[in-house]
C-alpha cells in the first residue's frame, strides 16, 4: 500500500507508513510516533514465527500476551511443552528490550537448584537462604519485565515500538 504522504511502498496489511508514520488508510498523521500495540493474535503469531529467535527485542504487550497464551496452553497436560522454547525466546527478547541479558531469566531456577543441592550436601549456607534468594530474584525479574523498554535502539536492536526508518 502506497503512503499518501511520502509515497513509500508499505505491506498491504500495514496500518501506518513505516517511514513517516501516517495512517495509510486515512492519510492522517499519527499523533504518536509509536506503532500500534501488539494484540493477542499478533503476539501468538510472533511467538511461533520467532520460535528459536533469541536475539532482538520484544515489547511488553507481545511478552505478556504470549505469557497469557502459554499459561492457558499449560492447563492442558503436556501441551505446555510446545510453548517452552518460544517462551524462553520471547522472555530473552523482552529482557533485551530493557537493555538486559536474556540469561537473567535462569537466575531464580539456578538458585532453586542450589537450594535443593544444599539440602542434601553440607554447604555453609542453609537451603532456606537459597530459597529466599530465589524468591527475591523472581520478584526482581518480574519488576524488570513490567518496566517500559529502552527508548530508541539499544545494543540488542531497534525499538519495537517505533517504525523502521
Amino acid at each position: 500500500m502506497k503512503c499518501p504522504t511520502c509515497s513509500n511502498d508499505n505491506p498491504a496489511d500495514a496500518q501506518f507508513c513505516g517511514v513517516c508514520g501516517v495512517n495509510v488508510n486515512s492519510g492522517e498523521a499519527s499523533t504518536s510516533t509509536e506503532l500500534p500495540m501488539v494484540g493477542f493474535g499478533k503476539a501468538i503469531s510472533r511467538g511461533f514465527t520467532n520460535y528459536f529467535t533469541f536475539s532482538g527485542r520484544a515489547g511488553r504487550p507481545e511478552y505478556w500476551w504470549w505469557m497469557l497464551f502459554s499459561f492457558l496452553i499449560g492447563l492442558i497436560p503436556f501441551a505446555g511443552l510446545v510453548t517452552l522454547i518460544p517462551t524462553l525466546a520471547v522472555t530473552s527478547r523482552r529482557f533485551h528490550d530493557i537493555g538486559q541479558s536474556g540469561w537473567l531469566q535462569i537466575l531464580p531456577f539456578a538458585l532453586i537448584v542450589v537450594a535443593v543441592i544444599s539440602a542434601f550436601a553440607p554447604i555453609l549456607i542453609p537451603p532456606d537462604v537459597w530459597v529466599l534468594a530465589a524468591f527475591a530474584s523472581f520478584v526482581g525479574l518480574i519488576v524488570w519485565l513490567v518496566r517500559k523498554g529502552d527508548e530508541g535502539s539499544n545494543k540488542y536492536g531497534p525499538d519495537p515500538r517505533r517504525p523502521a526508518p
